[in-house]
């Protein structure tokens, strides 16, 4: 079982030797990558049939901080929960691994890019596997690094760039809330290890103290997991590589709130009103960004919606108390959503870095791994019976009506016929009708090589059969039985379940389908039959559709109030010399030029002075030591001798 350390260990290696030596490994890159995320997912299904057989561990490898009464050691917890997470890390992360070898040949950032990739396999699997919250933080910040490096992988485009920094800072929002949450969970429980915290978890302290730790703890998860209102920042990570981008929306970064919630289940399930919070957060994400994904024409922007969106649906588990209901739908997510952005990467690489759906389509004929895997994909996300995606998302559903959450479960069943929508008009658009691109392009149209075309393979069985093998009967399939006893059942839940047997659930789900089928024929008969249709309605309904084309125009808003408002302000602060000058010649008033006074008085004084000081004292020291380095060993045979005497004397004579 110890050889759980091996998991994130071997990434590690890849990393620091891709690192160290990857100017001169250059092309080669992969072997050591590919190796060290093979190995790694072989070692994790090893940990994983050990845990299968009803072993457990929580194992502190070293004692890593030690301060006071803060002991935090460098541990590994091994569970159901744990474990099912690092198989989808591992297994997800190794299929993109394979299939970066071919979309990423021939860039000048190759072993970079795959130092990176490695890096946050790494950084994901010490979140998942840690045993306390501040190791599981550590992870935290480092996939939040991972993703500034990869989004920004390639930093010469201006616009990749921003969305590197983009995501970086808004993800640092909600770490605020995290770490806050942390620090009430230290003074309160007087730990950070999982096992002492749960076990000192105690509904005599009251709601409001659970209901403050577990907020603080969500508004790191909003963040991470791109929930309203901090979700901005993923659909721009599609300015990486498409291996990035699915990894970030499959496998790693974004799964990690829904993790964190489920893994602090004794803690929510003590604050009601938190995990409404939740179920309602989630709820109206499902919708928000299904919306968006409606009119958007980038292949990888539509599909970046949707995982905010299915995002969205594991959060209104959750907050239904369906703690394994939302971690199956994170499992089966991983598959059709890898599926997705890697058939993406397959057309744009076909079509030399076209993203613009009004570009392609007709692309069935020559590429047919890639449409037919496509389309699978498409149909679990859409959660069509008997696919991966229909048993998770329809657990979901059910769970959340049966517990009364009556208006999130319909906000949902809403989110499920716009899923269906906008995924088949995205294959409709671009895998059937005629090609709409440049004629040179369409003389050049092939499918991608044997390294990119075998992961879509593996991942399109998986998306298939997935959740028929692993989640049937539902809530009572293998997958069932493995993870839901270390839940604890959430409050209120009991009577939510009691009133289960008033509602079908074959009847749930068939009213389910139904919904997403409707979805599916109505882009049918847009994009197929009547493909006019879409033009002419938005020309009738203008508003909307620029409202919808223009994300509701959040980004701009967010801008003019945090970063345009926030220079203005630092300008009005810091713009001394200027403010003060006109200040005196047109008559501005007295406060204005004291306030800017005043502020120069102190960027002048305070805080360059003190950076001086230190900077000077620095010098001044390093200079005094220079002294003793002269390079004369005379000198040093010297300091030696009277070392030698200093410490006789000492010895003979005190």
């Amino acid at each position: 079982m110890k050889l759980v350390a091996l998991v994130p260990l071997l990434p590690l290696i890849g990393v620091l030797i891709n690192g160290l030596f990857g100017a001169w490994i250059k092309e080669r890159a992969h072997l050591i990558a590919v190796s060290a995320a093979g190995l790694s997912c072989f070692v994790a299904f090893v940990v994983f049939f050990q845990t299968l057989g009803g072993t457990t561990l929580d194992w502190d490898v070293y004692p890593w901080l030690n301060v006071g009464d803060l002991k935090v050691p460098i541990g590994f917890l091994v569970d159901p929960l744990s474990t099912v997470m690092m198989l989808v890390v591992t297994f997800v992360g190794f299929l993109i691994h394979v299939y970066s070898i071919g979309y990423m040949h021939g860039d000048r950032g190759y072993a970079r890019f795959f130092t990176y990739l490695n890096l946050f396999m790494f950084s994901m699997l010490m979140l998942v596997l840690a045993n306390n919250y501040l190791l599981m933080f550590l992870g935290w910040e480092g996939v939040g690094l991972c993703s500034y490096l990869l989004i920004g992988f390639w930093y010469e485009k201006k616009s990749a760039a921003d969305a590197g920094k983009k995501a970086f800072v808004v993800n640092r929002i909600g770490d605020a809330g995290f770490i806050l949450g942390l620090f009430f969970i230290w003074t309160t429980f007087g730990s950070l290890k999982y096992t002492e915290v749960f076990a000192a978890v105690d509904p005599g302290l009251g709601a409001g103290i659970y209901t403050t730790i577990t907020l603080l703890l969500f508004v790191g998860a909003t963040g991470k997991s791109a929930q309203l209102p901090l979700y901005v920042w993923l659909p721009d990570a599609m300015e990486g590589p498409t291996p990035v981008s699915a990894l970030i929306h499959a496998a790693t970064m974004v799964t990690a709130g829904v993790y964190m919630v489920a893994r602090s289940n004794a803690l929510f399930n003590l604050a009601p009103f938190s995990l409404e919070v939740v179920a309602w957060v989630g709820a109206l994400t499902a919708v928000f960004a299904a919306t968006i994904a409606l009119v958007q024409n980038d292949i990888k922007r539509v599909v970046a919606y949707s995982t905010i969106s299915q995002l969205g649906y594991m959060f209104l588990g959750a907050g239904a108390g369906a703690y394994p209901s939302a971690v199956f739908h994170l499992g089966t997510h991983a598959f059709f959503k890898a599926l997705l952005f890697l058939g993406c990467g397959s057309v744009i690489h076909s079509l030399h870095g076209e993203q613009d759906m009004r570009k392609m389509g007709g692309l069935r004929k020559a590429m047919p791994i890639t449409t037919w895997t496509f389309l699978l994909a498409s149909l679990a996300n859409a959660g069509i019976f008997p696919l991966a995606g229909f048993w998770s998302k329809d657990e979901i559903l059910f769970n959340a009506f049966v517990r009364g959450l009556t208006i999130p479960w319909l906000l949902g069943l809403i989110g499920a016929f716009l899923t269906a929508f906008y995924m088949f008009r995205l294959f409709f658009q671009v895998f059937t009708g005629h090609f709409r691109g440049d004629h040179h392009t369409a003389h050049h149209l092939h499918e991608s090589p044997p390294n990119m075309a075998y992961p879509l393979l593996v991942l399109g069985v998986l998306s298939v059969i997935a959740g028929l093998v692993f989640g049937f009967p539902p809530d009572r399939g293998l997958y069932h039985q493995f993870v839901a006893p270390i839940f604890e059942v959430a409050h209120g839940s009991e009577a939510g379940v009691e009133h289960a047997a008033a509602a079908s659930e074959v009847g749930m789900a068939a009213v389910s389908l139904a919904v997403a089928l409707a979805g599916i024929g109505l882009a049918y008969l847009f994009y197929v039959k009547r493909p006019n249709l879409p033009s002419m309605l938005a020309d009738k309904v203008q508003g909307l559709y620029n409202l919808l084309l223009n994300k509701y125009w959040v980004d701009e808003l967010y801008q003019a109030i945090f970063v345009d408002f926030g220079k203005r302000f630092c300008g009005f602060l810091w713009g001394v010399d200027a403010r003060v000058v006109d200040g005196a010649v047109n008559g501005s008033s007295w406060l204005t030029i004291r306030l800017s006074v005043v502020s120069a008085w102190n960027d002048l004084r305070i805080v360059d002075g003190l950076v001086n000081a230190i900077a000077d004292l620095i010098q001044g020291g390093s200079g005094a030591l220079r002294r003793l380095q002269t390079g004369a060993i005379q000198n040093y045979l010297l300091a030696m001798t009277l070392g030698i005497l200093g410490m006789v004397v000492f010895y003979l004579f005190l």
